[in-house]
């Protein structure tokens, strides 16, 4: 039986909810919470909520010890709790409307270390497709349960974040075994996961400075963890728009591959999958900064523990204490520690704005937490208030590689060894990427793509709105 493909939002309704047709926005955030898991909520795909404000904040600055603003751009409240689920989203929509993809012939397969493989799992099953997740078998057990919540297989691969190159062995392994069926939406160099990230978020970030009139209105830094580098997209966007501002790469200590060249496991679930994505522009990164894992992990439970935020409560506005509480997983505190580091680097002062991302939050971590109690002992107040004091108020500047013209040359070429050797990309296309122009022809597909949806959506109309709508 013939599948036709269930699509959702424009990229420039992901970024303008309120250009959505009032009967689909209505209907979409009616079911938000009464049926999470119905297609109409792939139009709830927006850093915006039902009321079109932009979900933020700033971070108590008793808290961060800078003058800085800290601005989080947070994605509890996407579909599947992620902002990840935008990039699958759109990497699966392009797919669609250009006939890469046919629900009715192919199963998708989504290479992931979390959270993309999570909006995978949610936006294969609601665009009517069949999926199945690769994931490192040392993941949270939150994400495997997940994803199978969602409607998708799974398989674990061998190791933890870093171990990339097994997911993609065992992708090949699955295409060379049905090459007719299988397609492999890998996320380190689908470009729809670098066009979300550059439209939505990096314009999202612009308007969140001029609307609510934050500091000096401009942004002096962006400081994103990077797995797939599709979030750090977003600073292309920005720069074009403030070509001040320093556009900051965060990996793992335990895992310096950008920076150092280096390798290793970590456990800053999302990102310092030990290679450079083909949608990285690092040619546009003006540095990188080193964050460690267990210091991420260790403030994440001091925000969302009970004994955590009682300390914090003694010198942080308690109401703010617990709006933050739910809004952090570990990639995102990590993005808060770069910040700190950055903005005492940068000597930025009170009117600058520093962005970062909370790309998940506290649900995808409850068993980590049980291990670090298990590990370090029950959270009390004493060590609440040595890891505040050592991990936000007194962090040091260190482990910070700026991007002049030899280290982004370098950057640029440790692509070389994953896609040039490995994934049989072109040397012409590689040495294209040292030039902006390359990036901005990505850039401007966004419109062509939102085109050619609109017409997909002409031509099935009655299909869709049948899906959308119950009718």
């Amino acid at each position: 039986m013939k599948k036709v493909p269930i699509v959702g939002p424009t990229y420039e309704e992901m970024l303008h909810p309120e250009k959505i047709d009032p009967e689909i926005r209505q209907r979409a955030i009616e079911m938000k919470e009464k049926d999470p898991l119905h297609p109409i909520n792939l139009f709830n795909i927006s850093w915006k909520d039902e009321n079109n404000e932009i979900r933020y904040f700033v971070m108590p600055k008793e808290l961060t010890g800078v003058e800085a603003n800290i601005i989080v751009l947070y994605a509890k409240d996407f579909p599947s709790g992620s902002h990840k689920v935008g990039a699958t989203y759109s990497v699966l929509m392009e797919k669609t409307i250009t006939h890469e993809v046919d629900p009715s012939i192919h199963k998708l397969v989504w290479p992931s270390t979390g959270n993309y493989g999570i909006g995978g799992a949610f936006v294969s099953s609601r665009m009517n497709y069949d999926s199945l997740v690769l994931l490192p078998e040392e993941m949270s057990q939150e994400r495997f349960d997940i994803i199978r919540k969602y409607g998708s297989d799974v398989i674990p691969t061998p190791g933890c974040e870093s171990n990339v190159k097994e997911i993609y062995d065992k992708s090949k392994e699955l295409y060379e075994q049905d090459p007719e069926h299988i397609r492999i939406l890998n996320q380190f160099e689908a470009f729809g996961n670098y066009r979300f990230h550059y439209y939505v978020t990096g314009n999202t970030m612009i308007e969140t400075v001029r609307r609510y009139h934050i500091g000096n209105e401009r942004i002096a830094a962006i400081v994103l963890g990077v797995g797939s580098a599709g979030t750090i997209a977003s600073g292309d966007r920005v720069k074009q728009e403030f070509p001040e501002v320093k556009v900051v790469a965060m990996e793992p200590v335990q895992c310096p591959t950008i920076s150092l060249n280096g390798y290793g496991g970590h456990d800053i679930q999302g990102i310092g999958d030990k290679h450079v994505t083909w949608i990285h522009n690092v040619m546009n990164n003006d540095a990188v900064v080193l964050v460690d894992d267990i210091d991420s992990k260790k403030m994440l439970q001091v925000l969302t523990d009970e004994e955590g935020k009682k300390f914090l409560k003694e010198f942080v506005d308690p109401e703010m204490v617990e709006y933050i509480s739910d809004k952090f997983g570990i990639s995102g505190v990590a993005n808060v520690i770069g910040a700190i580091k950055m903005a005492k680097f940068y000597n930025l002062k009170s009117d600058d704005n520093i962005f970062v991302v909370a790309t998940d939050n506290i649900d995808r971590y409850h068993s980590v937490m049980e291990q670090m109690t298990k590990t370090y002992g029950k959270l009390d107040r004493a060590e609440a208030k040595s890891r505040v004091e050592r991990i936000f108020l007194y962090q040091e500047t260190s482990g910070i590689f700026e991007g002049d013209k030899y280290n982004r040359e370098r950057w640029h070429n440790l692509k070389y060894y994953t896609w040039i050797e490995q994934q049989g990309k072109t040397l012409e296309e590689l040495n294209a990427q040292k030039e902006q122009a390359y990036w901005e022809e990505h850039q401007r597909k966004v419109k062509e793509m939102d085109k050619m949806l609109e017409q997909y959506r002409e031509e099935h109309k009655a299909t869709l709105r049948k899906v959308w709508l119950d009718e």
